[in-house]
């Protein structure tokens, strides 16, 4: 198995796959590489070399008791691009990954960057605050911990509903995306799944959007019940200077997984990276 050892020694499982310039997938929280599959078959069918990590603490990768803040994560990233000598790379990153993404060119710039994918992604704040009203109650964040620390298997059950906009009328969402939701969770430890809630709740990354100098697609759903697009998705593309925002219509927080949604996102992602 594939994996890169970071500067403290901590070993980070990756999929590569196909070839061509690299495209470089950040998962989300709290999943692993796997919830990109889809793109990245894609990705390697078109030409292009699909890349995707596994967090510390989720999935395959080590699961060290700490180092679960952005800043940590954005230098694990910079080790894997380097391990890899990734140039001209495009990162795409969902969710939490999106602040993997925007803290790593924050600190280390886009010299190896050739664009970046921001899907439903949490810059530039998520906590609601004076100054951010349309971020999340501060109380969702501790009912989130409470929930994986007292029965976190069931609490994945409960949280991937809202995850996909499964309660919606007419929802694609299957049960298989679901399993996986709950699969992926499991694999995560319970200290990184506490600390990572902490991490993308209040970590502000409007310094870090600031420093963004490529071309960069936001993508965001109208319907995402865990990061609203208002304090986020529609803040960054203001923010970035030279953003596209695409809306997606009754769009979940699960849009790369979701039929339907999903080859939308693939269509508009093979779209950004030949453009």
């Amino acid at each position: 198995m594939p994996f890169c050892s970071t500067r403290d020694g901590v070993d980070i499982y990756y999929k590569d796959y196909g070839s061509g310039d690299p495209v470089l997938f950040i998962h989300g929280w709290p999943l692993n590489g796997d919830a990109w599959e889809d793109q990245m078959k894609v990705v390697a069918d078109n030409g292009f070399r699909g890349i995707a990590h596994d967090r510390r603490g989720h999935g395959r990768s080590e699961k060290p008791f700490d180092g679960y803040d952005f800043d940590t994560f954005a230098d694990d990233l910079k080790d894997l691009i380097e391990h890899l000598d990734l140039r001209d790379v495009t990162l795409v990153a969902h969710s939490m990954g999106g602040g993997e993404l925007a803290r790593y060119i924050g600190r280390h710039g886009t010299d190896r960057v050739k664009k970046a994918v921001l899907l439903s992604a949490i810059p530039p704040l998520m906590v609601q605050t004076d100054a951010n009203p349309e971020g999340v109650p501060e109380k969702v964040f501790d009912d989130i911990k409470d929930g994986i620390i007292s029965e976190r298997s069931q609490y994945w059950k409960d949280a991937a509903v809202g995850f996909f906009s499964a309660d919606r009328d007419g929802t694609q969402v299957t049960q298989g995306n679901k399993d996986a939701f709950w699969f992926m969770a499991m694999h995560q430890i319970i200290e990184a799944g506490v600390k990572c809630v902490d991490a993308f709740g209040f970590t502000d990354f409007h310094d870090d959007l600031k420093k963004f100098d490529v071309p960069t697609l936001v993508v965001h759903g109208d319907d995402d019940q865990i990061v609203p697009i208002d304090a986020t998705g529609r803040k960054s593309a203001e923010i970035i200077q030279d953003a596209t925002l695409k809306v997606y219509e009754g769009g979940s927080h699960g849009i790369a997984l979701v039929p339907g949604q999903k080859e939308k996102f693939n269509a508009d992602l093979l779209d950004f990276l030949k453009s």
